[in-house]
């Protein structure tokens, strides 16, 4: 892999709606994808590639960095270039807004022709490359992007369509522990599946940023999120062992010896 491709696979700040500081390398070579492989899971039985953008405004500017990316949203989706997630940080970590953008794959994305449509696309609502840095650096205080593997987009958006509050939570694995949290995950949506309450979509690292893993909660509001199953004794334990764990009670202790640190976040929709 000679060092274009390198930086292009690893320094991948430059997805539709993010910085594009490498717009001009990215019309000449396409990043190659086979070094970071799609999962094999049972939840992600498709894989498909998403940008990934974490923002936090910087001090009273986060209404006006909502309306910007409001604005290019719109623009992206009205030229087909798929349908883009915004959601605004309620409690948790640092950020103000999380955004889910669709890529497809790395070889389709860098594709000359849909450089080009989101070049046309985005012309009117900031540009792309350092034309757009220059108009987000006022707004920005900190920014994080990465390109993650997850569920096709039909799957994605049918889970955001009624939902209006997420909680996210983010995983960096300890060493050799990567598989067995996302192993994890797929136990613990089991459970969930088992006592009746919402799964978890997950999602795990193509590029970027640190965290090995990902996955987003889907609710109605705040009480949806805290509602309690109503469920006869011992019924909560019986799905954990199920799925594979001890006891209900250890899901969260197993969870802790397979990762070095993990975020996080309450979030809602941005209206």
């Amino acid at each position: 892999m000679n060092l274009l491709l390198l930086l292009l696979t690893i320094l991948a700040p430059l997805a539709p709606l993010g910085t594009g500081a490498l717009a001009a390398a990215e019309q000449e070579r396409q990043p190659d994808h086979e070094s970071a492989p799609a999962p094999g899971s049972d939840i992600q039985t498709d894989p498909y590639l998403y940008e990934v953008i974490l923002l936090r405004a910087a001090p009273g500017r986060l209404l006006d960095l909502v309306e910007v990316y409001q604005a290019r949203i719109a623009a992206f989706e009205e030229a087909a270039l798929g349908e883009v997630h915004m959601m605004r940080h309620s409690q948790g970590d640092q950020w103000d807004l999380l955004l889910l953008v669709p890529m497809g794959d790395f070889e389709r994305f860098f594709s000359g022709v849909q450089v080009r449509r989101r070049r046309d696309a985005l012309d009117e609502v900031g540009g792309t490359g350092p034309v757009w840095a220059a108009r987000l650096d006022p707004l920005v205080a900190w920014r994080q992007e990465m390109f993650a593997w997850g569920p096709p987009p039909e799957v994605v958006n049918e889970r955001f369509a009624p939902a209006r509050f997420y909680h996210v939570e983010m995983f960096v694995a300890l060493p050799g522990k990567r598989e067995a949290l996302l192993r994890q995950r797929e136990m613990e949506n089991e459970f969930l599946r088992a006592i009746g309450r919402p799964d978890n979509l997950v999602f795990t690292k193509a590029a970027g940023a640190e965290w090995d893993a990902f996955t987003l909660g889907f609710y109605r509001d705040l009480q949806h999120f805290a509602e309690e199953p109503s469920l006869e004794p011992g019924r909560e334990d019986e799905a954990a062992r199920a799925a594979g764990f001890e006891a209900a009670n250890r899901i969260g202790t197993y969870l802790r010896t397979l990762i070095a640190y993990h975020h996080d976040t309450l979030a809602r929709s941005v209206d």
